[in-house]
């Protein structure tokens, strides 16, 4: 009688686990995700202005840089450690997560943006009107000057190449009118 009931335990044993696995992966990925917070902040304000807010950030944006920090396409020695830890299957579910949270309001209000630096349009057509970021780019709208600034010129320099068009549009850009636009930008 024993050995008649087995296979059906069996059975049911295997789609509990089955049904269980993706919750307490879930569950896995949400933990290892909780580090970010030393850095890009527990409620999404990033504890340095260097430092991008990542929550509500556009998703594919999130994924092509936990990419590029996987394979080596971008470098940073503290997220290229941390991705290195994550499995390829776990980015997209990572940047969906992140992406998920909500945008973190203003700890203090943003100055009224100056009038629009020359080249803007340019940018819209990638980062949208008011810089909210769509699938091709990332939302730089509430991003800090700091932020800004540092990646326009990591772009510029050539130390951040992960963005072939970026690096075409920061290098044919002066220093000082990359200024004007992260200021802008920051004031959005």
């Amino acid at each position: 009688m024993f050995n008649h009931h087995l296979p059906n335990a069996f059975r049911a044993l295997v789609i509990f686990a089955a049904l269980a696995a993706p919750a307490h992966a879930a569950e896995g990925l949400e933990a290892k995700l909780q580090v970010c917070s030393t850095c890009h902040g527990q409620n999404g304000e990033s504890i340095d202005v260097s430092i991008p807010v990542i929550w509500g950030q556009q998703p594919s944006f999130l994924m092509k840089q936990l990419h590029d920090y996987k394979s080596g396409d971008r470098e940073h020695a503290i997220m290229s450690a941390f991705v290195q830890g994550l499995k390829q299957e776990e980015l997209r579910p990572a940047a969906n997560y992140f992406a998920g949270k909500p945008w973190p309001a203003r700890r203090t209000p943003a100055a009224a943006p100056a009038s629009s630096p020359n080249g803007i349009a340019l940018c819209q057509i990638c980062h949208q009107q008011n810089f909210v970021g769509g699938a091709p780019a990332p939302r730089l709208a509430g991003q800090s000057y700091e932020y800004l600034i540092g990646a326009m010129h990591g772009f510029a320099n050539g130390d951040r190449t992960n963005n072939a068009d970026m690096v075409k549009l920061m290098q044919g850009m002066s220093a000082a009118e990359r200024e004007a636009m992260a200021r802008y930008i920051a004031g959005l």
